[in-house]
């Protein structure tokens, strides 16, 4: 494999790997009598009554969305602009990286991160047939048992376990003290903070833990994590550990304006706190997943033929123009070829859109969003960079057997070892050339602060220039301490998405970007269910339990976007099950007392300011 080749940007159209659907198509039988495959368990019903669906965007709540309708009888047709499914999840070939009967190396927009904390995305999952998987693609997710938090400058880096806790409290063992004295023997033991500061964390996310839901919406949700947890006051490490290594490297959204509500319920509570006290989780799953393969191989090429089993019709490369409106229902989409060629209307009975708020926003005219005022409050929706770049090492360099955060790094890097994950003998025999032996993908969330070589933003540099500062961060949160974790020399190529163009220009692009949430973001997300009696919302800017702007998030936003349509069909059939966010009991009659005192215009009882 050449440098050179594994630098290109363009996208790669032609013969696309699909090294299992032969034996897919013949295993979908035989493996559906494990795997659940709709409503009463059965595969995909009778038409019903010739009603028809065009979905908008083949990612994961395009996907989720025909999924439960192809399973409740619908006739469903996924128009998705690029000549692969799957969104921002899908994998792409590296162009020319493939010889001597190898695959092309894997590319992706970044890495996929499967928290023990979502449900119903794993659901939809286990619902999937894979050959040789009781469990359908879900069987295909493995654990992380760490995560690393890098530092610079000779200070320790934290070793995280994430096996979820052996021992779990017994119901009612939870109470306020024992959280408190649980968050604080983890901060003594994980962080050099001072002991005031450590212990007015805990006193934070007590607050937090302890408001009633209203407060959460009317209250948190305009402060920003930074302010509520006083981070400007703080020393410069309570600043980098519990701002922004919570916010800008997690969900590239900045502390300063992170949204308190947001941050607190999902990073905190769910993904951190109750995962590692193994409540509310995918059956006995550990806090971090990843996929045993490239993304697509793993589960978006299996969902695609399992989708069109079920009669799911995929039009691709094609690209959304406008939801046309008339007469208080919506009449039509008018589509192109990508290229903005072949134009043309296309009618069903009922229409999802479920592209990314920055794309699907373009495509509501002013009729329609008169109809719907909640369609236009979506603009003030904001979006922002999170994008990778994949590193194909000569040596095999897993560096942690989980994901990388490198907390002092002005790009907020995160990363994680592919190849340590993937089900195969030798990723050299696989993929590529037979020089590449690993994988590493990071990401960049901050594309906003000046880097340390060149002293600019990711937006200014070029490619070339952010794979060099990217490298040059990664080395200085991982080669210190006296060994040397990363070598130039083991280094022969990398990927960046091609959807980010422009890069050293005037004008840097990137089709596809991540809702980000500060504060306000939960008043202008509209729900799945619109004022038109035949348009539903889908994907994870719409509002949901689960909040924040994930996979989970589109996928659960898919579920109510079907329910709001066999609503508006008068339907009997069995309605998708939403499963939210754990609540735990134990903190339950405290929020019903801060219920009153909210009502009353009283802080939370732990609020001490």
């Amino acid at each position: 494999m050449t440098t050179e080749h594994a630098q290109q940007s363009q996208e790669h159209i032609g013969q696309t790997r699909r090294r299992f659907l032969a034996a897919a198509g013949g295993a979908v039988g035989a493996t559906a009598a494990a795997v659940s495959l709709g409503p009463a368990g059965s595969a995909a019903a009778a038409p019903a009554a010739g009603r028809r669906v065009a979905v908008l965007g083949g990612g994961v709540s395009g996907l989720s969305a025909a999924h439960e309708l192809a399973e409740r009888g619908y006739a469903v047709t996924v128009y998705e602009y690029y000549d692969r499914l799957g969104g921002k999840a899908r994998s792409m070939d590296v162009p020319g990286t493939g010889s001597g009967g190898r695959r092309p190396l894997p590319g992706e927009h970044g890495f996929r991160f499967f928290p023990g904390f979502y449900r119903n995305l794993p659901d939809t999952m286990r619902r999937i047939p894979f050959p040789g998987n009781a469990g359908g693609v879900h069987d295909n997710l493995r654990g992380g048992t760490e995560a690393l938090f890098a530092r610079n400058s000779g200070r320790p880096d934290l070793h995280f376990p994430l096996r979820r806790a052996t021992t779990l409290p017994a119901p009612g063992d939870i109470t306020p003290s024992w959280l408190r004295d649980q968050i604080l023997s983890v901060l003594d033991l994980g962080t050099r903070l001072p002991a005031h500061e450590a212990a007015y964390f805990a006193d934070r996310l007590l607050v937090h833990l302890t408001s009633c839901d209203a407060r959460r919406e009317d209250q948190w949700e305009k402060v920003s994590w930074w302010d509520f947890i006083r981070a400007g006051e703080m020393s410069t490490e309570y600043q980098t550990l519990l701002g922004i290594g919570q916010t800008r490297n997690l969900v590239a959204t900045r502390a300063e304006i992170a949204s308190t509500r947001t941050v607190g319920r999902v990073i905190i509570e769910a993904l951190l706190l109750w995962g590692l006290l193994g409540r509310g989780m995918d059956g006995d799953a550990d806090v971090d997943r990843v996929l045993n393969a490239p993304t697509s191989e793993a589960w978006i090429d299996p969902w695609e033929t399992h989708l069109r089993s079920l009669g799911v019709e995929f039009v691709l490369g094609t690209q959304v123009r406008e939801v046309l409106y008339a007469q208080g229902r919506v009449t039509g989409v008018r589509v192109s070829d990508r290229d903005g060629g072949r134009e043309r209307t296309v009618t069903a009975d009922h229409y999802l859109s479920a592209m990314p708020v920055e794309h699907a926003r373009a495509t509501w005219g002013a009729a329609l969003r008169a109809a719907d005022r909640q369609l236009g409050r979506c603009d003030a929706l904001r979006t922002d960079w999170m994008t990778g770049v994949m590193f194909y090492l000569r040596t095999p360099t897993p560096v942690v057997h989980g994901h990388i955060n490198c907390l002092d790094s002005p790009w907020s890097v995160t990363g994680i070892g592919q190849a340590q994950f993937w089900d195969v003998r030798d990723f050299s025999r696989d993929y590529g050339d037979g020089e590449a032996r690993d994988c590493l993908s990071v990401i960049v969330s901050e594309w906003d602060k000046p880097g340390i070589l060149y002293g600019r933003t990711a937006r200014e540099c070029t490619k070339d220039e952010i794979v060099a500062e990217l490298w040059a961060q990664l080395k200085d949160g991982l080669n210190d301490s006296g060994k040397t974790t990363l070598r130039d020399e083991d280094r022969i190529g990398w990927f960046m998405d091609p959807a980010v163009t422009g890069l050293g220009g005037p004008d840097p692009q990137n089709r596809e970007q991540l809702l980000i949430h500060p504060t306000g973001t939960l008043y202008n997300r509209p729900t799945a269910g619109t004022a038109v009696p035949n348009f539903f919302l889908a994907g994870d800017y719409v509002r949901t339990d689960v909040d924040l702007a994930t996979m989970e998030g589109a996928n659960e936003s898919a579920r109510r976007a079907v329910n709001a349509l066999l609503e508006a069909d008068d339907s009997d059939t069995e309605r998708c099950r939403v499963r939210e966010l754990y609540r735990p009991p134990e903190m339950e009659p405290l929020k019903r007392v801060d219920e009153l005192r909210h009502k009353l215009g009283l802080p939370n009882t732990f609020d001490l300011g």
